[in-house]
This record gives structure tokens, C-alpha cells and sequence, in this order.
């Protein structure tokens, strides 16, 4: 089990039971709650209490991204969301895909099914959470902010609940005068709704073994910003997505940039966290991104609104963990229900959510919440549009670990085959595992000396601090670090001596520096700068990075992106 926080030996922990309690409040998290509580209303199933904890200060604040959405499970949902106020910045009017070279552009002869988006809906997340976390409220479920989920609690095989986070612990674990302890959270069915790379989920997968058999969930990184532009300059509905420039040809990922209302503009660049230059850097190859000469003009004389970052997991089917287990199921992008190659998500988190509400429901009708009994969730899931959609994209993401041209004739070839490709399951490997060390990539031609430096002119391109504050992003300073690292030997030896510590350049906001102690150089954190997007878990060669959650409400604001 992950230690997750030191813990006072002397402390005196609340227990607050709960029928339901689901870990985690975006789109996945508030629809199984807002479905479960319409069910037992309907069916009259009684006093059924269903608890949310979500670890942002409030509902919103940690949903990064507006994004392009597939409505289809909102419309079973909510069947008169746009009646009855879900916001919607616009709906897409066309889509064009190009690949960029270094100073051009080449225009794709035909625009993949995936990538199709003509009148669907363009959203900002934080605000469609607020929307949807409004209405689940109104059904009569507890919300509670500002409560991230530390331990998952367990009894042999079974699921019995969550312990909550301490409040007012100093850096070396001290107790504050404001301290809190956390509470143990019980229940007869916990829902982990905690996005990709979910803390909880991470424990239960590792505890009990829940991908044995699967595919390595793989993942990228997703490196945005908004921007206000001057009135006129592009439609509002037109969508843009990229490939080439200025990621190499082996590094898999995309460029995208959509309109919005007000004059508004989301871009960003999406790096495969299965790359293998040690020295890849997600926040420079975006910086770069901007400058291109057809991204450049759209921007002038524009303004930055705010800046994030945010995983994405795109393993595919075949890297779907074992989402069930005695008192627990896992949704939405903790499970990794996520269609890697139309880049779409919330559907997918808001059906996942759904299902596992009505697999509750049977549950809490014969009172039975062992592994047999919410196996129903898988059945559900089997029989639903979600397996049908991922099915057919099913070694999407795999398709591409050789690279972009061949990547993009497997992805061709799966388009015209339901899925399959060459073969109906292509394997794949953990993404740190594809980096190569400094010597294998360049020999002995550079390290990260040799690097030039990079000048940001801060109006169209912005160093990570400048971008930190962009995010709005926020933690009490005096608390205990919220990545944990297992070993920092490593990292001021064999990690500079073989990768170049590349978590200094994977992460998107300058969480890990490498700066000059005694006779060399070590690794200093600053935690303060972390905007939740868990690269540095993911991606860190050796695995001795984990991340998990900080004082409750820190973190960053993304209520308008």
C-alpha cells in the first residue's frame, strides 16, 4: 500500500457513515451521483444517502478545459440540457486538420471520422461542473469540497470506505494550531471518480492486482491556454487540430485550437507520455507551438486568460483495469473510459457514471455489495455504446508507438476493420519505459548543459512561473509535500547521470529543479507550483515519484478555461 501522509499516532478520527459515497466531482463523479439519486427516487427505495467529497475548494475550480463534447450521454442524462441552462460556448461549425511543418502547413486531403465534430457542443469544463453540480444538489446528495480521499479502507477484499486528507499539518508533519484530522469516510459502495492517475485508484489497482492481463495504461499530457483575440479574427465554431510541428515524427500527439464566445480562443499541444527523448519538455514544445507562423497570427495582439495542464489517459480498451470489486467501482477516466483517437472523454465519464449508478441500485435492492453482485457494472458496461465506441478504437494509441507515419497507416487500417489493424490486439508498453537514457538518444552529443537558453517574450510566450500564475493555481505553504519521492539519491546520481533528471523538463509548471548544493547539483521541489497534472507519476523512469492529493482546496482555478 502507498504511505500517503504521515500520520499522527495520537490521533482521535471521526467516523461518518453513508450508504454511497463517490470520490471525486467532475463529469464522471456528479453523474453517477445525479443518476443514482433520480433511480432511488423513482423506485422509491427510501433514505439512500449518497455523499460527494471532491478534493478542489469547490465544484469546477480543478476541471481543466473547454472541450469539444460528444452530447450523447448528457442527452440521456438530462434529455433538455441546453433548456435548462447548460452553458455552451459555442457548436462547431468546421473542422480542418492540418499537419504543420517547421514553417508551413499541409492541409489533410480528408478529415478522419474521429476528428469530426460539426455541431457538437464546445464547453468550458469548469463551468458545465458547476451547471451539473447545481443539479445533482437539487436531487438531495451531500457535496462536499475541499475533501480529497488519502486511503482507500479495506477489510480482506472488500472495499469499506475512504479516509479524507489532515488539514494543519506542517512541513515535517507537525500538528498546526489549526489542525483537522481527517475523517473515515464508511460505505457500503465507494465510487473512485478521481480522473486519470486517481491516487486511490492507483493503490487499489496496485493492492489487488486490478491489470493483471491488461494492456499498461499509457498516457499524454495536454498543455493549454485561452486567449482573448481581437473581434472578428476567426468564426466562432471553427476548430483546428494539427499534427507534425513541433513534435519529431516519433513522438505521438497534436496540436488543437477551437473558438469560442467573447472572442475567445482554447489552443493547445498534447504530448505522448511515451516518448523517448529524455529531454522532451510538454510547456516548451507548446511555447513553440504558439510561434509557428499559422498559430502565431491568430494570437496577435491578443491576451492569455490562463494556462493548465491535465493527463489523459489513452491505453485504450484493452488498458481498462478490472473496474469492480467488492463495495468499489472505478468511472470515467480513473478507469480509463476515454476515446484516445477523437480525443473525447466526458461522454464516455458521464455513461461510465450512469451505468454504475444503476448497477447501485440492483446492489441496494438485494443489499448486496460484494464483487459478484457489482460485477453487474462490467455486464452493463459490455452491453452498452461505451464498449461499442472503444471497441472500434480499441489499439487506437498503440497503432502509433513506432511513430507518426506508421502510426497513421494502423490507424487507417483499423478505420477500415472495426478496430482490429493487423491484429486484434496490439500490445504495448508501459510509457517511461520508452524513454532512453542521454546516451542511447544523443551518444554523446548533448545533455542538459548543453541545452540553449530560451527566451520568452511574454506576450506571446511565457516561462512555466509566469504560466503557474496564469493557472491560478494555489497551496498552503506550510504543509508536507504532495509528491513523494522514494529515493532522492537516485535523483542527484543515477538519474542525472543517465536521463538528465527529466522530470525538470516534463513538468509543465517547474515543480523539480536541479540547482547547485555543496559539491553538485540536487534536486530541489517546489510543490507550490504543481497544478495536478500528474506527469511526473507517470513519466519518471525509475517510478519512484507519487503524487497525492495536498491539503484539501489547493491547487489550481480553472473555473474559465
Amino acid at each position: 500500500m502507498i504511505s500517503l501522509q504521515k500520520v499522527p499516532d495520537d490521533v482521535q478520527r471521526e467516523e461518518l457513515p453513508t450508504d454511497v459515497l463517490i470520490v471525486g466531482g467532475g463529469p464522471a463523479g456528479l453523474a453517477c451521483a445525479y443518476h443514482l439519486a433520480h433511480l432511488v427516487q423513482r423506485q422509491n427505495l427510501g433514505e439512500i444517502n449518497i455523499m460527494l467529497i471532491e478534493k478542489g475548494p469547490s465544484l469546477g475550480p480543478h476541471g481543466i478545459s473547454g472541450c469539444i463534447m460528444n452530447p450523447r450521454a448528457l442527452q440521456e442524462l438530462i434529455p433538455h440540457y441546453e433548456e435548462e441552462g447548460c452553458p455552451i460556448e459555442a457548436k462547431v461549425q468546421k473542422d480542418i486538420l492540418y499537419y504543420l511543418t517547421e514553417k508551413g502547413k499541409i492541409p489533410f486531403p480528408f478529415l478522419p471520422s474521429p476528428l469530426k465534430n460539426h455541431d457538437l457542443p464546445v464547453i468550458s469544463l469548469g463551468k458545465f461542473v458547476q451547471w451539473l453540480s447545481e443539479k445533482t444538489e437539487a436531487k438531495g446528495v451531500q457535496i462536499f469540497s475541499g475533501f480529497p480521499g488519502v486511503e482507500v479502507l479495506t477489510e480482506g477484499q472488500q472495499v469499506i470506505g475512504v479516509r479524507t486528507g489532515d488539514k494543519g499539518l506542517g512541513k515535517t508533519g507537525e500538528k498546526k494550531a489549526n489542525y483537522e484530522p481527517g475523517i473515515l469516510l464508511k460505505a457500503k459502495v465507494t465510487v473512485l471518480a478521481e480522473g486519470p492517475r486517481g491516487t486511490l485508484t492507483k493503490q487499489l489497482i496496485e493492492k489487488f492486482r486490478l491489470d493483471e492481463g491488461c494492456n499498461p495504461q499509457v498516457y499524454a499530457t495536454g498543455v493549454k491556454e485561452l486567449w482573448e483575440i481581437p473581434e472578428g479574427r476567426v468564426p466562432r465554431g471553427l476548430v483546428y487540430d494539427t499534427m507534425g510541428y513541433p513534435l519529431p515524427h516519433e513522438t505521438y500527439g497534436g496540436g488543437f485550437i477551437y473558438t469560442l464566445n467573447n472572442n475567445r480562443i482554447a489552443l493547445g499541444l498534447i504530448t505522448g507520455l511515451d516518448y523517448k527523448d529524455p529531454l522532451t519538455n510538454p510547456h516548451l514544445n507548446f511555447q513553440r507551438f504558439k510561434e509557428h507562423p499559422f498559430v502565431a497570427p491568430l494570437l496577435k495582439d491578443g491576451k492569455c486568460l490562463s494556462y493548465g495542464a491535465k493527463a489523459i489517459p489513452e491505453g485504450g480498451y484493452f488498458a481498462i483495469p478490472k473496474y469492480y470489486m467488492g463495495g468499489c467501482l472505478l468511472i470515467g477516466d480513473s478507469a480509463g473510459f476515454l476515446n484516445a483517437m477523437a480525443l473525447k472523454g466526458v461522454h464516455l465519464a458521464i455513461k461510465s457514471g450512469m451505468l454504475a449508478a444503476e448497477a447501485i441500485v440492483q446492489a441496494l435492492q438485494k443489499m448486496d455489495f460484494s464483487e459478484a453482485s457489482l460485477k453487474t457494472f462490467k455486464d452493463l458496461v459490455e452491453k452498452s455504446w461505451i464498449k461499442e465506441e472503444l471497441w472500434k478504437v480499441r489499439n487506437g494509441h498503440q497503432g502509433f508507438e513506432k511513430g507518426l507515419f506508421p502510426g497513421l497507416f494502423h490507424a487507417g487500417l483499423q478505420m477500415t476493420t472495426g478496430g482490429r489493424g493487423v491484429k486484434n490486439r496490439y500490445t504495448a508498453t508501459a510509457g517511461h519505459q520508452h524513454m532512453k537514457t542521454l546516451k542511447e538518444y544523443y551518444g554523446d552529443q548533448k545533455t542538459p548543459e548543453d541545452l540553449p537558453e530560451t527566451k520568452f517574450d511574454g506576450t506571446l510566450t511565457f516561462d512555466r512561473m509566469t504560466d503557474v500564475y496564469m493557472s491560478g493555481t494555489t497551496h498552503e505553504e506550510d504543509q508536507p509535500p504532495h509528491l513523494l519521492i522514494s529515493d532522492t539519491h537516485i535523483c542527484n546520481t543515477r538519474c542525472r547521470e543517465e536521463y538528465g533528471n527529466p522530470c525538470q523538463h516534463f513538468c509543465p509548471t517547474q515543480v523539480y529543479e536541479m540547482v547547485e548544493k555543496g559539491e553538485g547539483k540536487q534536486l530541489q521541489l517546489n510543490p507550490s507550483n504543481c497544478v495536478h497534472c500528474k506527469t511526473c507519476d507517470i513519466m519518471d523512469p525509475y517510478q519512484i515519484i507519487t503524487w497525492v492529493p495536498p491539503e484539501g482546496g489547493g491547487g489550481p482555478n480553472y473555473n474559465c478555461l
